[in-house]
């Protein structure tokens, strides 16, 4: 069962949490939701607000999830649930139910987003601002080398509107 708490509660290292436990990025359209594994993020203060951050490939079908909704949701999970997440990262939305196929239970948010019943942690997010990353802003160039087909990713910040732990 999830206990809502407010987002400056939140305690941990953010590195284990986005860098080594993984996370779900989650939005919603329409009636469908879709989801993919990220491990590229960050958390903190920004316009005077608790925001995370996530990044999504435009080439990705969340990208399009992302880009009509309002909301997302960052989710972590314990490590028991990796290769769950590891599907979840590597099957595409577009090519079937990867989500029942994983075995994860959605659950609703308030605000028309979805975590998971499973998930130890869980951030609704309200899109406030996006960015696409740019190369030619590359100071150190070798950044460039994570982008192979230059596909190049969009930053979404979302204002932190709920937090969930476990």
């Amino acid at each position: 069962m999830l206990k809502k708490i407010e987002p400056r509660e939140l305690q941990g290292n953010i590195f284990e949490l986005i860098g080594d436990k993984w996370m779900l990025v989650t939005a919603a359209k329409e009636n469908e939701i879709n989801t993919m594994t990220a491990s590229w993020g960050g958390m903190g203060i920004m316009w005077n607000k608790p925001v995370a951050s996530c990044v999504i490939r435009p080439v990705r079908y969340t990208y399009q999830f992302a880009e009509q909704a309002n909301y997302f949701t960052l989710t972590f999970f314990p490590v028991k649930y990796r290769k769950a997440l590891n599907l979840l990262g590597t099957k595409s939305g577009r090519d079937g139910d990867k989500i029942k196929e994983s075995g994860l239970t959605p659950v609703k948010t308030d605000f028309g987003t979805f975590s998971f019943e499973e998930a130890d942690t869980t951030l609704v997010c309200k899109k406030i601002y996006y960015q696409n990353i740019d190369p030619n802003n590359f100071i150190d160039k070798d950044l460039d080398k994570n982008y192979p087909n230059k596909d190049y990713h969009r930053m979404y910040f979302g204002e932190i509107v709920q937090a969930f732990i476990k």
